[in-house]
């Protein structure tokens, strides 16, 4: 074999090489395929808070929190004992009254390793804002994204976590209303601090607590329930519980405002 012919024939070796690593690659990155006709247990948006009194370390928790949620081994098997084996989640990230944002688009999940993709999406997405706390603003932002939704649900959820009470934008209670009248349930995590929060103590630590204001204001719809997080050390934990506690429908008996 002269010298040409063994450049062609490594040629065609590296040809089928890049072929071969085109066609695997895709099997290896993409989330799990849906159609708008793919029935799923849920579908249901992360509305997370990242205003300005959360710091990095507390948004770094936050996330991560999220992104350990997601891939706990009990949260992967709520997924997969489903009717249908599979959910359709989106997580939002808010802050202001026009600040809000889609950082992981509608994805399906239907065992670890598509939990581990979102995962890791969770993880590198960057911080887009840090301004004040508009829920009521979050949840008509929230609300929408279902139109666009890759899959159908009986079962419509907002999950709004945050540590602070709203102040500023559309009116909480307004918000909530449009989206219960829509058959969306809105459920809460308040994450609590220890310290109240110098320049607003009532922001944070609210008559009655933050957990009581959620009850009162945030959440509504069939099953609706809020927990607590004794801070972002335990908000990975706190979420765990509570998307075991969604995605299976164990809740309380339908709540209404």
């Amino acid at each position: 074999m002269n010298h040409l012919m063994i450049c062609r024939a490594i040629a065609r070796a590296r040809r089928l090489t890049l072929c071969l690593l085109v066609f695997l690659v895709p099997a290896t990155q993409a989330p799990s395929p849906a159609r708008a006709d793919t029935a799923v247990d849920v579908l249901l948006v992360l509305a997370a808070d990242i205003s300005r009194n959360l710091d990095e370390r507390k948004f770094r928790l936050q996330r991560e929190g999220y992104a350990e949620a997601i891939t706990s081994p009990r949260v992967v098997r709520a997924i997969e004992s489903g009717p249908n084996g599979r959910i359709a989640v989106c997580l939002v990230e808010w802050s202001g009254p026009l600040a809000q944002a889609v950082v992981v688009d509608w994805t399906v999940v239907a065992n670890a390793v598509d939990a581990r993709r979102l995962a890791e999406r969770i993880r590198e997405a960057p911080r887009l804002f840090m301004d004040r706390t508009a829920i009521g603003n979050a949840i008509d932002f929230s609300t929408r994204l279902f139109d666009k939704a890759p899959a159908t649900s009986t079962r419509r959820v907002i999950d709004v976590s945050g540590d602070g009470t709203s102040n500023a934008g559309r009116s909480v209670l307004a918000a909530r209303d449009d989206a219960l009248n829509q058959g969306i349930t809105i459920n809460g995590l308040a994450i609590l601090s220890e310290t109240p929060l110098p320049s607003n103590p009532w922001h944070t630590h609210p008559p009655g607590g933050l957990l009581a204001w959620y009850e009162n204001n945030v959440i509504g719809g069939p099953g609706a329930f809020a927990m607590a997080a004794e801070g972002f050390e335990a908000f990975g934990a706190s979420i765990a519980s509570k998307l075991i506690k969604e995605i299976a429908a164990h809740g309380d008996p339908p709540r209404m405002p």
